[in-house]
């Protein structure tokens, strides 16, 4: 049995030892060290985004049984893609691979910020009242399903080799639920990883309410593309005990944690303003609608 085969047969438990693993382990550091008192029910919340979680990998499934992974082994089957053209040491290729599909996640991410419509889809994210780590799992199912066609060009363009797909999503949902953890790092151990990868305090200026903060540190693994593109914020304002999580215009439980409301969430209200497109941040107006 080949590399690919056995990796094809094994992707699913693979991601889903990782997952319930990572996930139980910061939920047992969330308990342990916290870092900001929780505002809402924790029953209400996990209850809503856990099962927003596995509605969308029931929903995946169905539209592609054999989703990123799948694409990469058919991409190199028909020997399509830039590192199925080139002659590269397989390590290389990996390496490479992993890094390019990291930077496309930032692109995709500051793009969902940017156009009106996807920003529908992508404040069922920011609209999370509390800050922990099921926060890193929960997306609207039509935006999880953009990301993965997104991926599915990626795969395309790129060639990667299939062993890098699975390590590149085991990362990318690694370190969603290690950087949204309400876990508290000693602050010089703080300052060293996000040298190199995004950690919980510096993603969490991210989730704040404040649309220039909001607007910065877009990156889920490597803190490298927020530094580049002039995207990097060490703090927020308020400091990470005073600052308010979500955004503006869904502040009550019933908005912002039930189920239904997460799915009907992107058909609500206006589309005129979105984050990224403010000229006035900072002033305490409402600009999510």
């Amino acid at each position: 049995m080949g590399i690919n085969d056995w990796i094809m047969q094994n992707e699913v438990p693979i991601r889903l030892g990782f997952f319930f693993g990572i996930l139980l382990l910061i939920a047992l550091w969330e308990l342990v060290a916290p870092r900001r008192a929780l505002t809402v029910s924790k029953a209400l919340r996990w209850s809503n985004n856990l099962g927003l979680v596995f509605f969308n990998s029931f929903l995946l499934r169905l539209l592609f049984p054999a989703a990123a992974v799948g694409m990469a082994l058919f991409a190199s089957e028909q020997g399509w893609g830039i590192f199925n053209y080139l002659e590269v040491p397989f390590w290389l290729a990996v390496v490479a691979s992993v890094i390019v599909m990291d930077f496309i996640i930032y692109l995709q991410h500051v793009m969902v910020h940017a156009v009106p419509l996807l920003w529908r889809l992508h404040r069922v994210h920011h609209a999370d009242l509390d800050y922990d780590v099921t926060t890193g799992t929960r997306f609207h199912p039509i935006e999880i399903i953009l990301s993965m066609l997104i991926k599915f060009a990626t795969i395309i363009v790129l060639g990667p080799p299939v062993v890098a797909v699975v390590i590149f999503e085991v990362i990318l949902n690694g370190l969603a639920m290690f950087n949204h953890g309400n876990i508290r790092l000693p602050l010089g151990l703080d300052r060293m990883l996000r040298r190199l990868i995004v950690t919980p305090d510096m993603h969490r200026v991210h989730h704040s309410v404040e649309d220039d903060e909001a607007n910065s540190n877009f990156g889920f693994n490597l803190s490298l593309w927020d530094r580049l593109f002039g995207t990097y914020r060490d703090q927020p304002r308020a400091g990470h005990q005073g600052m308010t999580i979500g955004i503006h215009k869904f502040r009550t439980p019933a908005e912002a944690s039930r189920f239904d409301g997460l799915l009907l969430m992107p058909f609500r209200g206006r589309v005129t303003d979105y984050a990224i497109n403010r000229r006035q941040w900072g002033n305490g107006e409402e600009t999510h609608d």
